[in-house]
């Protein structure tokens, strides 16, 4: 039996940037997302570190994206921007609820839930494993340019152009 199509990464079709690091206390690169950052169980934004980005940063800016969701175009669980360039970490639970640890200024647009927050992991029952993409964007301006009451896709499109380099940490979940 040959393995099911993996639908692309959300960055396989941009131009290359500057790569830098991102680790989480809360999970490995590769591994299974805990329980914590779930829908059903915690849904609490996993604590986020970064480093090495490249010279030119004036902001930064974090999404989770999962690609495997049976929608045709993926499922945006998290998207934050215009976090200052003095900040190079995000506790676990900066973005869930009243936004505890998420620096001042930072934005928060609406998830694919319909919340400006965090949303965790919740592929169907059956699907198969999801993989969650954390995003950790350098960006060469202070200010993004979108609002609140952009979409991640909103987002996206101006991080595209804006940003100078990319790190990203990548989970699997699956629901039974």
């Amino acid at each position: 039996m040959s393995e099911p199509k993996r639908r692309p990464l959300p960055h396989d079709f941009h131009p290359p940037v500057a790569e830098f690091t991102v680790t989480s206390d809360d999970f490995t690169n590769g591994g299974v997302l805990p329980d914590a950052h779930v829908f059903a169980s915690g849904n609490t934004s996993p604590q986020l570190s970064w480093s090495g980005f490249p010279d030119g940063t004036k902001s930064f800016a974090v999404s989770c994206y999962d690609p495997d969701a049976p929608t045709g175009s993926g499922f945006w669980h998290w998207s934050v921007f215009d976090i200052p360039v003095d900040v190079t970490e995000l506790p676990a639970g900066a973005g869930t609820g009243a936004f505890k640890g998420l620096p001042a200024g930072a934005i928060h647009v609406r998830n694919d839930y319909g919340t400006r927050d965090f949303g965790g992991a919740a592929p169907p029952p059956g699907d198969g494993p999801h993989r969650y993409v954390f995003t950790v964007y350098a960006v060469d301006q202070e200010k993004l340019g979108p609002d609140a009451d952009a979409t991640p896709a909103v987002v996206g499109f101006n991080l595209r152009f804006h940003a100078l380099g990319r790190a990203q940490l990548i989970a699997t979940y699956e629901h039974p």
